[in-house]
């Protein structure tokens, strides 16, 4: 029994193996699919970050409005992706943009924007009290000290946003092949409606590892550009000096 059942894994890991193989090249293929996952998440990302960090550093820095922000932003979170690319649809076919590329798009933007904005928001408030009024007492303006103290000590903290909201559209635009749009939910997608269980799990393999990729990216880019000492505390004049004011 056990034999038998370590036959048939090893048979369909060799047909995971052989689909892929088959299927790497092409424009259905896994190269374009996954190309297509990664601009449309990169797309979203990008836009969400514009729109969320800006915002949540002018008020952050002003300590004002922060709370009636956060609770409207994170509104976002608590409409289903879904069904914001259900109502999204209509609107987008009415007005000539197609199917699936721009709901999805909307969905991804209003999922990322509530860890963006609520880490960035967070992060520069609560900067040190004694790190700012030493900025204040070097005779730095409040965009100075946004710019050379605030938002360095926040960085880890909005970087952290940012790497939660991506992880989050990497799995997340697998909805797009619901409203006909390619990437590699097309597999999942594909895979059910055929009942090829190869598919499926081949769709939902890639989703994970390309999920995976991006943490590593992020940990990496968190070592490459926030320097040490402010991934640790350190005393408000190790600060000042640490961020060149």
């Amino acid at each position: 029994m056990v034999a038998a059942e370590g036959a048939g894994m090893i048979d369909f890991l060799g047909d995971v193996l052989a689909f892929m193989t088959d299927n790497l090249w092409g424009t259905t293929g896994i190269a374009n699919r996954l190309w297509e996952h990664i601009q449309l998440s990169a797309f979203a990302t990008a836009v969400a970050s514009a729109l969320a960090i800006p915002a949540g550093l002018t008020l952050g820095h002003l300590r004002r409005g922060g709370v009636i922000a956060v609770s409207a932003v994170n509104i976002g979170r608590a409409i289903p992706s879904f069904a914001i690319v259900a109502l999204a649809l209509p609107i987008s076919i009415r007005l000539g943009l197609g199917l699936g590329f721009w709901p999805t798009f909307l969905a991804l933007v209003a999922l990322a924007l509530p860890p963006m904005f609520t880490n960035t928001y967070t992060g520069v408030s609560e900067v040190d009290p004694a790190i700012v009024e030493a900025g204040r007492g070097m005779g730095l303006s409040g965009r100075r000290l946004l710019g050379a103290v605030e938002f360095p000590m926040a960085s880890p903290v909005i970087l952290a946003g940012v790497r939660i909201s991506t992880v989050q559209v990497v799995a997340t635009a697998t909805l797009g092949a619901l409203v006909g749009w390619g990437g590699l939910g097309r597999f999942i997608i594909d895979g059910f409606a055929q009942q090829d269980n190869v598919e499926v799990f081949v769709g939902g393999l890639l989703v994970a590892l390309l999920a995976i990729a991006v943490e590593i990216v992020f940990e990496g880019l968190e070592r490459w550009v926030i320097p040490a000492g402010l991934r640790r505390p350190t005393s408000p004049e190790e600060s000042l000096v640490a961020v060149g004011a």
